[in-house]
């Protein structure tokens, strides 16, 4: 069969027609391509068959790709994910300030606390039992 093969950060990989490119990626030897945000722990190919993603790359400057459901294309770009690397920003046309100030709303807008909400929506709940009243429960 013939190989061909994608770039995986500038680095070409060799992959078989047919192969994802987290298969790709496990014939070259590399296991590892993206780290977790809180512990830095290294992550790879795990389940195989995308419920898990843990194998997220970037392909072909789309982010957040399964590598093990995408198939190798020759001359891909596929890139490690690194969770803390801001999304390029990229404009199609210039943006200009809006001449007109944000619509009025025809009523106010409440402007209440959730915590005011919650306890509007879930009033206190009452004794089952209020305190007696009757002459003969007193103890004085």
């Amino acid at each position: 069969m013939t190989r061909t093969s994608l770039q995986f950060d500038g680095t070409p990989v060799p992959f078989l027609p047919g192969q994802t490119v987290g298969a790709a990626l496990a014939d070259a030897g590399i296991v590892s391509w993206r780290t977790t945000r809180r512990d830095r722990a290294p992550r790879g190919l795990f389940c195989g068959i995308g419920v898990c993603f843990d194998c997220l790359v970037t392909v072909d400057g789309a982010r957040s790709q399964r590598a093990c459901l995408v198939e190798a294309c020759e001359g891909q770009d596929v890139r490690s994910a690194d969770p803390d690397e801001p999304l390029p920003l990229t404009l199609s046309a210039p943006v200009e300030a809006e001449a007109d100030p944000a619509p009025t709303l025809p009523h106010p807008v409440p402007t209440q606390s959730l915590a005011q909400a919650e306890a509007q929506s879930h009033p206190a709940p009452t004794p089952a039992h209020p305190a007696s009243t009757h002459p003969e429960d007193s103890h004085g």
